[in-house]
């Protein structure tokens, strides 16, 4: 199953970076043909530039030629005139250079007629290169936008399997969890209340035939009856409150963790300090369960691995989020050890530390954890409380300032 898993994943992450790298080849490409466009519109700009100055100097010969072929026709006006004055040398040389004029202005027109064509057909190009280029710099700014939300979401697509896969299994731990807790039931029953249940059977006969034989033998027994109907009712408590606490509904989140942490104190070398906020605040049942699992399952693990000599609860009410800590003053361990993904991976019991984290975030909430080796380990959890919460804290607090 993990190899498959892990097969998915590397087909997933070379599909992803093909990916990523079509995107970026695709993204180079309209940069390149930006960067042509660019190009191509400073080329036309400079002939456009150089056209203009030619056009403008050719403008000036044609005006000037212009000027100089209106002179050399008054001129030959005024020789045809005058015959007398002028030979027919004269005459020729005057309309020759009138007509060579001509010539050369109807030639510099055509000229220029062909400039300003040419630099019409330039500044036709130049729009349309402009158009051309406007379009890949939007094209370009635009795929470089998508090229980053793209890239983000696909490399937290490996994080989004992840994460559903570790639902998947949360979800067959908790099937796993059930069955351990049933078999453990059945365990303790069996081994304490059932075990005492055969044990009353045998002590209810033995005293029904001492009756008639020695009464005070059977007083005797009577009292030893007594004791294991006691001890068999302890025992019997013991597992209800290991099942659901009923003190949670009746007593409230505060008093359910005294009582458990004094009974944790009895049976274990461990002093436990608890700093709470009042006990008649009640906050909605369901994050009451939530929280006293998480810190049960935190006490549990010292109990298990800390070797710790002491540790301290802290629980208080912020601005409608409950704040808790526990504190212990154990061997602590690396966070980066392969022991904290036993913890997560549930090889030490309970949920271990992943599950105290989805119960948390189950509730919107977060826990913090923070171990070194040889100082301990502190654990910190926030859980905002919801609606229902806080209208219980808040008719809570009104009732005892009522009082």
């Amino acid at each position: 199953m993990d190899s498959c898993n892990s097969n998915r994943l590397v087909q997933m992450d070379q599909i992803v970076q093909k990916t990523i790298d079509a995107i970026e080849k695709g993204k180079r490409e309209i940069f390149e043909i930006a960067e042509d466009s660019r190009r191509e519109c400073r080329d036309l700009e400079s002939r456009l530039a150089e056209l203009n100055e030619i056009i403008a100097k050719t403008i000036e010969e044609v005006d000037e030629l212009e000027r100089l072929e209106k002179a050399s026709r008054y001129k030959l006006m005024l020789i045809s005139k005058d015959f007398k004055n002028y030979n027919e040398e004269d005459i020729r040389e005057a309309y020759e250079a009138t007509k060579d004029l001509q010539v050369q202005v109807i030639l510099y027109r055509k000229q220029e007629e062909q400039l300003r064509a040419q630099r019409l057909d330039i500044e036709k190009q130049l729009r349309r290169m402009y158009q051309t280029l406007e379009r890949a710099e939007y094209i370009t700014s635009h795929v470089a936008s998508a090229m980053n939300y793209l890239k983000i979401a696909l490399t937290n697509i490996d994080d989004t399997i992840l994460e559903v896969q570790k639902k998947d299994e949360l979800g067959v731990r908790i099937i796993m969890a059930q069955e351990e807790e049933r078999q453990r039931v059945a365990r303790d029953i069996h081994d304490g209340p059932a075990q005492s249940l055969t044990n009353l059977s045998l002590k209810t006969e033995i005293i029904e035939k001492l009756l008639g034989i020695d009464l005070d033998q059977a007083r005797n027994e009577i009292h030893d009856l007594r004791k294991l109907v006691r001890s068999s009712l302890q025992e019997i408590r013991r597992i209800i409150f290991d099942l659901r606490p009923m003190s949670l509904d009746d007593l409230g989140l505060i008093a359910t963790l005294k009582d458990y942490t004094n009974r944790l104190m009895d049976e274990t070398d461990i002093d436990i300090i608890m700093d709470t906020y009042p006990e008649h605040i009640h906050i909605d049942s369901l994050t009451e369960v939530a929280i006293f699992r998480i810190i049960q399952e935190a006490l549990n693990n010292v109990i298990r691995h800390a070797k710790a000599t002491q540790v301290f609860i802290n629980l208080k009410i912020v601005e409608d989020t409950l704040i808790g800590s526990v504190i212990d003053n154990g061997i602590g361990f690396d966070m980066e050890n392969q022991r904290l993904k036993q913890l997560e991976d549930n090889k030490l019991g309970g949920f271990g530390i992943y599950g105290m984290r989805q119960r948390a975030e189950l509730l919107k909430g977060r826990l913090i954890i923070k171990s070194q080796p040889d100082k301990g380990t502190t654990l910190r959890l926030e859980i905002p409380l919801n609606a229902l919460g806080k209208e219980r804290v808040h008719e809570y607090d009104q009732g005892n300032d009522s009082r």
